[in-house]
């Protein structure tokens, strides 16, 4: 049995995979990816599935060393900060979160508050770092196109590549938030497929086809290569991008999109409570002209 294990949790709501890995020997653990629980229509959030990967923690009597992120995600809110307060560890994402506060810094008008929260990261992956896992080295690969700051974390012949690539039968990641582009996207995809064929891809999210019984999360590089409906036999980077460009025309904004992004830049932390102690986050108007 491999010395290095993986858990994944499915979040139903949101279609989140988050990810616990782990070396069985050493018991040092890595979250990838942890999910707040939040009702827009309240504003309630909630620490479910947050203390759903506590329990698998503690049960396991595992030492949580690492809480990564991929990405600053828009369609759910993360819980690193919840979960490094009640059992440690770093947290950690891409060194371009700094692009991402600067986007989102005048969208929500928090600039300069925004520089002060990058400190609220413990560290900020360049491409080609890597980070320990008890006897496990990790590897950061800077994976751009569906946001600037993406990153791809890769543990011996597995890689976590967040929302870079979904389950072959559904494609890729839409390319049209603050900073993203398609043609940046095309050539993640493509480092990605150019690691060994046997080398397992985790992905971030599964919307299960119409043709799909079951969500699933985990595929391979030569599967990919193979299957995806969006980057398979051998298609090419200008088809790729006018395919990408066109899809994501057609779709809708998250409907998480605004919460998230504001907690997410912070690592999860809430905005700091007002003087009747309740914290709230901004919604920018903006009137149709047409």
């Amino acid at each position: 049995m491999s010395k290095l294990q993986i858990k994944a949790f499915f979040d139903d709501e949101t279609k989140t995979v988050t990810y616990v890995v782990f070396d069985r020997l050493t018991k040092d653990a890595a979250i990838i990816d942890p999910v707040f629980d939040f009702n827009m229509a309240s504003g309630e959030l909630s620490t479910d599935s947050a203390d759903t990967l506590i329990q698998f923690i503690n049960e396991n009597t595992l030492n949580l060393n690492w809480i990564l992120e991929t990405h600053a995600h828009a369609d759910h809110i993360t819980s690193a900060t919840y979960l490094q307060q009640k059992c440690g560890g770093k947290i950690g994402i891409g060194e371009h979160i700094k692009d991402v506060h600067d986007a989102f810094g005048e969208t929500f008008n928090c600039k300069e508050q925004l520089t002060c929260n990058i400190e609220l990261f413990d560290c900020l992956f360049k491409d080609g770092d890597v980070i320990e896992l008890g006897q496990f080295n990790i590897a950061v690969i800077h994976t751009p196109g569906h946001t600037p700051a993406c990153v791809s974390y890769k543990i011996e012949d597995n890689v976590f590549v967040g929302d870079t690539l979904f389950m072959p039968d559904f494609g890729t990641a839409r390319a049209d938030f603050p900073g993203g582009d398609a043609k940046t996207l095309y050539r993640s995809i493509q480092r990605i497929l150019s690691l060994p064929d046997d080398t397992k891809i985790y992905v971030g999210h599964d919307y299960k086809t119409p043709n799909r019984e079951k969500y699933a999360w985990e595929s391979t590089v030569a599967e990919q290569k193979r299957c995806n409906v969006h980057v398979r036999d051998g298609k090419s980077e200008r088809e790729f991008v006018q395919m990408r460009s066109d899809r994501d025309a057609t779709l809708d904004v998250p409907k998480l999109l605004l919460p998230s992004i504001q907690l997410n830049i912070r690592a999860g932390t809430l905005p700091i409570a007002e003087d009747n102690g309740i914290a709230y986050l901004k919604v920018p108007l903006s009137m149709d002209k047409d």
